[in-house]
């Protein structure tokens, strides 16, 4: 049998048909997220031989022998946790109660220790298909190593290697075989529900706002900055409307400046804004706008999508912080005033009820298109009150204007010759002042016509 593995299955295509869901456990780094990566075909999940990257639960779409169906990673599992790693544990219990299979992975290298039973017993107790993964098997000899796990009171073990996709593909057949045709919990349907990116540096928020919005403890927060790795996605009603909110990991470097954990996770970040149609960067409103900020902001900008910026921890800003904070707006967000703010707190819910209205606003002015005609009549009246200035001695002229594209709204000039950079923005400036665009970038590009004559075969010799 062909073994799973990256390349070897394409990610299934959406679809509205609800799938039904396995969910993953385990204590931490008994290899989860290798185990995932493997079931779905594709390297997603972050993996690092650091224990407790995973801390929130992460699904993915996998397919195997024609049929779809969920895969939940969860962070490490372990009774009595305390702290952080009982936010983590608690992931992992919301996944085993939302599975309607779950996998308890064991160390087979290490055997079934206390954790294992104790996570064992719980099982038990969920009356819910178990299935036993005795992993890092790498050959027939540890194998036999695996009779001990029988212990664990879940029956056979299924020996195989995550990390080498030995025994992955019978896995993947009993899988199959125990998970049902549809999911016994009610799922909600994906309705093309518009894709909102939570961005910024560590520590701003990002899942504290989620939480709050999805009105329950949907990923780990933590003083610690850094707690989110994985892009966590959730469907969340608001304003009448689904939306599918994604969380990211708190971006502190670029992607080429980071190493381990910290890269994946910019990666991640990265496909997430890509994957969006809308992204909200939260800066928290208590503290100087940063480098980081600004950076953030920039690759929202870059990727093209629409933008929004949330202050949050409102409740955390006095008459004084105030003050400074619309100065800091004037000075070092001056190149993005079409973006449109809001100011938040997660903590309290003070007016996260007002994202729904601003997101629309920034789609809307991401989908935005003008007709040729009445963008030519515009630029036509524009040149004539403000022309080009005058360079070695004429000005080129702007001989058409078209909107080649919407998300975002990409212009073209057809030109006589090039135009000056400050023209340009003067045009995209006048183009906001006259038409809105509120909450997306402009993309415009010049075609200056070629010249015609001597030169036009290749010119003289």
């Amino acid at each position: 049998m062909t073994e799973p593995g990256p390349g070897i299955e394409a990610p299934p295509a959406p679809d509205t048909e609800p799938v039904p869901v396995l969910a993953v456990v385990g204590r931490p780094n008994v290899g989860k997220s290798t185990l995932v990566n493997r079931l779905i075909g594709r390297r997603q999940a972050v993996v690092e031989d650091t224990p407790g990257v995973t801390r929130d639960r992460i699904p993915y779409d996998a397919q195997w022998n024609g049929r779809r169906f969920t895969v939940v990673d969860t962070g490490g599992w372990e009774p009595d946790a305390e702290g952080r790693a009982a936010a983590i544990a608690a992931q992992a219990e919301a996944a085993i109660a939302s599975g309607d299979v779950i996998a308890l992975v064991v160390d087979s290298t290490v055997g079934a220790t206390d954790a294992d039973l104790a996570a064992a017993r719980v099982l038990q107790r969920t009356k819910k298909p178990v299935i036993l993964v005795a992993n890092k098997v790498d050959n027939t000899r540890t194998e036999a190593d695996t009779a001990d796990l029988w212990s664990l009171g879940l029956g056979q073990p299924f020996p195989v290697s995550a990390l080498h996709g030995r025994g992955s593909g019978d896995l993947l057949d009993t899988i199959l075989d125990v998970l049902p045709a549809l999911p016994e919990a009610n799922l909600e349907e994906e309705g093309g529900p518009r894709r909102v990116a939570l961005i910024g540096r560590p520590n701003v928020g990002k899942s504290s706002l989620l939480n709050r919005l999805a009105k329950e403890d949907r990923v780990v927060v933590d003083a610690v900055a850094g707690t989110t790795v994985d892009p966590v996605d959730s469907l969340i009603e608001l304003d009448g409307e689904t939306w599918r909110f994604v969380d990211t990991a708190g971006l502190r470097k670029r992607a080429k400046q980071a190493s381990g954990t910290e890269y994946y996770a910019a990666l991640r970040t990265a496909s997430a804004v890509e994957s969006a149609e809308v992204a909200v960067v939260l800066l928290d409103s208590s503290e100087p706008i940063s480098e980081q900020d600004q950076r953030v902001i920039t690759q929202v900008i870059e990727s093209g999508r629409a933008l929004v910026i949330a202050f949050n921890k409102w409740d955390l800003v006095d008459d004084d912080r105030r003050f400074n904070l619309a100065k800091e707006i004037d000075r070092d967000l001056r190149r993005v005033t079409w973006a449109p703010r809001v100011n938040i707190s997660a903590a309290t819910g003070r007016s996260v009820a007002k994202l729904a209205p601003v997101l629309r606003t920034a789609l809307s002015g991401w989908e935005k298109r003008i007709p040729t005609g009445e963008l030519n009549q515009w630029i036509s009246s524009l040149i004539a009150a403000h022309p080009h200035p005058i360079r070695g001695g004429k000005a080129p002229r702007v001989l058409f204007m078209t909107q080649a594209g919407i998300r975002p709204p990409t212009f073209v000039l057809f030109t006589s010759g090039r135009l000056d950079p400050q023209y340009i923005r003067y045009v995209e400036r006048r183009l906001r002042e006259d038409f809105g665009f509120e909450g997306s970038p402009i993309a415009i590009s010049v075609k200056a016509r070629e010249k015609r004559g001597k030169n036009a075969r290749g010119g003289r010799r």
